[in-house]
């Protein structure tokens, strides 16, 4: 059985790409770290569409947490193969870097990029050997161009895009993609203390994204049409300059 891991998939652009994976016919393995309502909510929403929805809750930034939790369902699913990872979990803690707490930095760092890594290097072995793959990686405009009061998202998003491509390298041999997708401003909860209206007219298409058009972008990078395409960072955000 062919399964889908999506961290951070409880809400907003996660919950959205487990569900268009889902009507792919992927089986979803959704990774959340606190919200068991938004989990389940998704967690039957994926099943309505007639797959099979597991959900891990882990903290990704906790090593020992994320590997056990990866371990123990390989462990107790010899027969299914985690073929899509989608690294999504991320937060912001934003301010500007003079005001910066060591914490706030470490918080988002640890979450994006060092969750980046625990996440893939538990699953990275078992698409080697099955000499398959497909890693896609939710970034950010912040990432590309650096936004002022994010220094600390900002690190943190381009570290995972220098990743993104550093390992596609490694593993396109084994038939193993590894792709970014990097969304502008996207209508979720990330961005609900925004001024959307004012923010709106910097955007050539004057609007906000929806977690669905990322979510469009990530099924097309999971899926055999996207074979050829790796180490590469795909833009989303409605022609805002990057």
């Amino acid at each position: 059985m062919e399964y889908a891991l999506v961290t951070g998939g409880s809400r907003g652009i996660g919950s959205a790409v487990c569900l268009k994976l889902a009507k792919q016919g992927y089986n979803i393995l959704l990774n959340y770290k606190s919200n068991d309502e938004e989990a389940n909510k998704s967690k039957t929403a994926i099943e309505e569409l007639g797959v099979q929805c597991t959900l891990l809750k882990f903290d990704v930034s906790d090593k020992e947490e994320t590997n056990a939790a990866i371990s123990n369902w390989m462990n107790s699913n010899k027969s299914s193969r985690i073929e899509i990872l989608v690294n999504n979990a991320g937060i912001t803690q934003d301010n500007l870097m003079v005001f910066m707490q060591e914490e706030q930095w470490n918080n988002v760092i640890n979450t994006s990029l060092n969750g980046f890594f625990y996440v893939t290097k538990s699953i990275i072995k078992s698409m080697i050997s099955n000499r398959y793959g497909r890693i896609i990686n939710i970034v950010s405009l912040s990432g590309i161009k650096g936004l002022p009061g994010q220094t600390n998202y900002s690190a943190a998003k381009a570290g995972v895009i220098g990743a993104t491509k550093a390992l596609a390298q490694e593993v396109a041999k084994r038939n193993i993609t590894v792709n970014a997708v990097a969304p502008g401003f996207i209508t979720t909860d990330m961005t609900k203390d925004l001024d959307e209206k004012n923010l709106s007219e910097l955007i050539p298409m004057k609007r906000f994204g929806t977690p669905e058009e990322i979510a469009d972008t990530v099924v097309f990078l999971a899926s055999p049409s996207a074979s050829y395409i790796t180490g590469q960072v795909i833009s989303v955000n409605g022609g805002l300059y990057t």
